[in-house]
């Protein structure tokens, strides 16, 4: 049977404490192997990947909708809590639109050789700090036929709660993982066979355009942070560097937005 909370200090739902502080999640998540999934459509996502839950936490009407989910955590003897909307808040700092959440076991990352395995098109995000963003590529990506998306060491985590919703569960669709050091790790993915492309507004960069008219088989297109952008020691390794051509005044795109522009112009058709 589900088991009922009443007091947000309950030391079994620790997990799930404090859900809003980025810095502290960003810190334990991966320190403690685990993330957390919101929503139906997330937890369904995470599960059909194969990721393992530590714990369900719901409110009421959600152990209906997820009734098969709650069925076989119990069969496998894992806890699903269930609580009022009040409680609930109390434990996890924010009003729980979304109705459940999933405490997940974090899988162990790929290598970068193994994901780029069969790869034309990848996305590497250079220290992207936003969730919000890294997860808007996520979900870009997987609409845009991109194989893979590489995330440098200081990149924001795709496993955040925010990140994972805002790409509606596109994290556990597009193979991922970290590459590193940077930018040392452009020489590995030349050495994998990759042209290595930087996003950068620079004098002798080529047109998103002219780079789509010829592309290369194997493609790596680099995104630089919100802030400035790609570091001079990136622009200095890569193969070659791509503009997107602005109108109306307008220098350049969010980095997420960006992304899209490009995997849509540099798309390769599906085998």
């Amino acid at each position: 049977m589900p088991i009922r909370i009443e007091d947000p200090d309950d030391p079994r739902l620790h997990d799930y404490v404090g859900l809003t502080d980025v810095a502290l999640r960003r810190r334990t998540e991966p320190e403690r192997g685990l993330y957390v999934a919101e929503s139906e459509k997330v937890i369904r996502r995470a599960l059909a990947a194969g990721h393992r839950p530590r714990s369900f936490l719901m409110g009421e009407r959600w152990l209906t909708d997820l009734g098969d989910v709650v069925a076989d955590a119990e069969a496998d003897g894992i806890p699903v809590f269930v609580g009022d909307a009040d409680v609930i808040e109390a434990l996890t700092g924010f009003h729980l639109h979304r109705g459940a959440l999933a405490a997940m076991q974090r899988p162990a990352l790929p290598t970068v050789a193994d994901v780029l395995d069969g790869a034309r098109r990848v996305l590497v995000l250079e220290d992207i700090v936003d969730h919000t963003n890294v997860g808007a590529v996520f979900r870009s990506a997987a609409a845009l036929g991109v194989d893979a998306v590489l995330v440098t060491p200081r990149c924001a985590d795709p496993l955040y709660r925010r990140a994972i919703r805002v790409s509606m569960g596109t994290v556990f669709q597009v193979p991922w993982t970290r590459i590193g050091p940077w930018p040392g790790g452009v020489s590995l993915l030349s050495d994998l066979g990759f042209t290595t492309a930087a996003l950068a507004l620079r004098e002798d960069s080529v047109g998103l355009d002219e780079l789509a008219a010829d592309p290369p088989g194997r493609l790596a297109l680099i995104l630089g942070t919100e802030g400035d952008g790609l570091t001079h020691r990136t622009l200095a390794e890569v193969d070659l560097t791509v503009r997107i051509p602005m109108l109306g005044g307008v220098d350049s795109l969010n980095v997420a937005a960006a992304g899209a522009v490009a995997a849509w112009a540099l798309r390769v058709p599906p085998r």
